[in-house]
């Protein structure tokens, strides 16, 4: 064993990241609403390769008429989110297992529907707030932290199909009601909140960020491009809903903390050409977009140029700024998976792609069977941009990689490659904390597997936690320990600090 002295402060929170669209299942029990997670269908390596298309593709993206076929015809489709892994009724034996691997926090969301079953209900159903009271009471039965997104992919479908998600001003106030009756209702039990998960994603993914359903897509039928005049209308509106929860938090619990969450787009330039290093800034400032309302608590310089460019005219609406101003967040919280290059794309006004995966290729870095590049070293360039710009704590909420993994003749998992990967990120987190940079926490995604958000796959797993499930929800469910649960466990035990992957690999399943 190699173990050195460790530069992780005491009290670091090592930790894991589910969502509740991802794990819980339930769908319909218990006065549970819709939500437009229920209606993703499946799209596995089998039905990509037939269709020829990329991850997030049009396939998957969500119009009005696609989303009246799928509510019409159920039968014809595969909803894997409805049924998750099943946690809201394994909850209590997952979080042992969490506890056993010596997780400090577990990073989750509440699904909305399954608080205000509508999403503007005037009363809250007692059975949903009561189902994550006995999550968070297991967790803190273990020592284990609960940090709650409270919009994690999971708009309810009423408010999606009735008033277009935050395209509509009803919303946000639908929004700050279920937020205002969280924060009541678990004032002491949460110390960390979020409020929305990769708020980012409207760009590419209006629909799941944000309850957006076109009427037709647009360009083609390329769901990343263009309408930007909507696009930031609804930003905003999503902005305001933030800082309006930020507000409600502050004033309910003082104890608590709430933060953003960004999907972070480490850029790089495809050459040293000084039009690709403007592409990068182009790109760049559409990424701090968000965070730099978020934490800073007004619209950022560089975006009204863009908003002249493209015709944006925001409708704000009287104490909106005012709103935006109060409501900054108190850290930092981001996804990290990869990094992108970009290319000069011949406009010298900026325009952001809003592509999540990039076309073109790193010649210097391995991919993930789904195209992912990997990248340790960007985690900590990332890092020390974050802290430079904004100098608030951050809490890294999503790091990890999607594998086909399973089980040996011997009934054991050995995702060497999961480990490989923690252990470059995490040495590379360590650098960065040595920089200077204050990082209070690193969640891994998913520590149990759970159902991928864009394709809605079994076989892409991440957990240190197997679960017997393929892509149709066929198997037992048993929950396997793998080779990554006990080299997680070994790292949380040092505080970062024994990164050998020496774990013998006649490990307790």
């Amino acid at each position: 064993m190699s173990q050195h002295e460790s530069v992780f402060p005491e009290g670091f929170l090592w930790g894991g990241a589910t969502a509740a669209n991802q794990i819980e299942g339930a769908w319909n029990e218990d006065g549970r609403g819709p939500a437009v997670s229920d209606y993703a269908i499946l799209l596995n390596k089998e039905m990509r390769e037939r269709e020829h298309i990329v991850e997030g593709g049009p396939l998957n993206a969500v119009t009005r008429q696609s989303l009246s076929e799928r509510m019409a015809h159920p039968e014809k489709y595969d909803f894997p989110k409805r049924r998750g892994i099943d946690f809201y009724h394994t909850y209590a034996a997952d979080i042992a297992l969490l506890a056993e691997m010596g997780l400090k926090v577990f990073r989750m969301s509440i699904s909305w529907s399954r608080i205000f079953p509508n999403g503007d209900d005037l009363e809250p159903n007692e059975l949903g707030l009561a189902f994550y009271d006995r999550v968070f009471d297991e967790c803190h039965k273990h020592g284990i932290e609960p940090m709650v997104t409270l919009s994690h992919f999971d708009m309810p479908l009423n408010l999606a199909v009735k008033y277009n998600g935050f395209a509509s001003r009803h919303v946000v106030d639908a929004f700050e009601h279920f937020a205002e009756t969280l924060f009541k209702r678990y004032k002491g039990k949460i110390r960390y909140w979020m409020t929305f998960n990769e708020i980012n994603h409207v760009y590419a993914n209006p629909c799941t960020c944000d309850g957006v359903i076109w009427d037709e897509l647009p360009d083609g039928g390329n769901p990343y491009a263009g309408r930007w005049p909507k696009k930031f209308q609804i930003a905003h509106n999503q902005l305001v809903a933030s800082a309006r929860a930020v507000i409600k938090c502050h004033e309910i619990d003082p104890k608590a903390k709430i933060g953003n969450m960004l999907c972070r787009l480490e850029n790089y330039a495809e050459t040293s050409k000084p039009e690709d290093e403007l592409q990068v800034l182009f790109e760049d400032h559409f990424n701090w977009f968000f965070t730099d309302v978020q934490a800073r608590g007004e619209y950022p310089y560089y975006i009204k140029r863009f908003f002249k460019d493209y015709g944006v005219h925001l409708e704000v609406e009287q104490g909106d700024l005012e709103t935006l101003k109060r409501g900054a967040i108190d850290y930092i919280s981001i996804s990290y998976y990869m990094t992108y290059i970009m290319r000069y794309k011949g406009k010298i006004s900026p325009e952001p792609s809003g592509q999540l995966l990039t076309v073109i290729k790193n010649p210097y870095l391995e991919q993930t069977a789904w195209g992912w590049p990997i990248d340790p070293i960007g985690l900590r360039i990332t890092l020390n941009h974050i802290y430079d710009r904004y100098h608030l704590p951050i809490f890294i909420s999503e790091n990890g990689c999607g594998l086909y993994e399973q089980p040996d003749e011997n009934g054991r998992v050995i995702d060497d490659a999961h480990i490989e990967y923690m252990k470059a990120h995490v040495e590379q987190l360590a650098e960065a904390i040595r920089d200077g940079v204050d990082v209070f926490g690193y969640a891994w995604w998913g520590p149990i597997d759970v159902v991928s958000s864009g394709t809605s796959e079994m076989s892409k797993r991440y957990g240190q936690i197997y679960v017997d499930l393929d892509d149709y929800g066929k198997g037992t469910g048993k929950r396997l320990r793998t080779k990554s649960f006990y080299y997680y466990k070994k790292l949380i035990e040092s505080n970062g600090a024994d990164l050998e992957n020496d774990i013998p690999e006649d490990f307790t399943v």
